[in-house]
């Protein structure tokens, strides 16, 4: 992992404006996250996260799923699900070597820093489809992962 400077820090400020603008479509009930895929300067994947099929909920599931629940607990499908089922619709070709960047909202709209990375479903998704990288807003700057570096890290992860 490493920590973008200078203008390559600009560029990613803003693809997650990009991001956050797309996560303002979440209708999740909990959290509201935005993604684009990059490749060759072109977004060629966008998502935000909602329910399949965005559905209405009223209530989170999560909320009523134990703990220990050995599988994702929430009742959305993550923005990165979502953009990258985008990007292999329309840019199958384009995908391997790409770069993703996520984002979350905070309860005002605004960019939220991440926390270390956590999700193996899309860590997995993102490696087998060919995503060389993850790019994440940390309180320290915009950090890059390598996308196998950001799986072994989900893996570590404890709540």
């Amino acid at each position: 992992m490493h920590y973008l400077q200078g203008q390559e820090h600009e560029e990613a400020l803003q693809w997650l404006q990009q991001a956050a603008t797309i996560a303002l479509q979440s209708t999740c009930l909990r959290a509201h996250c935005g993604c684009i895929i990059i490749a060759q300067g072109n977004i060629i994947g966008e998502g935000y996260n909602a329910p399949p099929l965005n559905k209405t909920l009223n209530v989170c599931f999560k909320d009523s799923i134990p703990k220990n629940f050995k599988s994702d607990r929430t009742c959305c499908i993550h923005a990165e699900e979502r953009a990258i089922i985008q990007a292999l619709k329309h840019h199958a070709q384009e995908i391997i070597g790409a770069r993703l960047y996520f984002i979350r909202l905070d309860e005002q709209g605004n960019m939220a820093r991440a926390g270390k990375p956590f999700c193996t479903i899309c860590s997995k998704l993102a490696l087998d489809t060919g995503i060389k990288e993850f790019v994440l807003y940390h309180d320290e700057g915009i950090c890059v992962y390598e996308t196998d570096e950001y799986n072994t890290l989900s893996y570590q992860y404890k709540t």
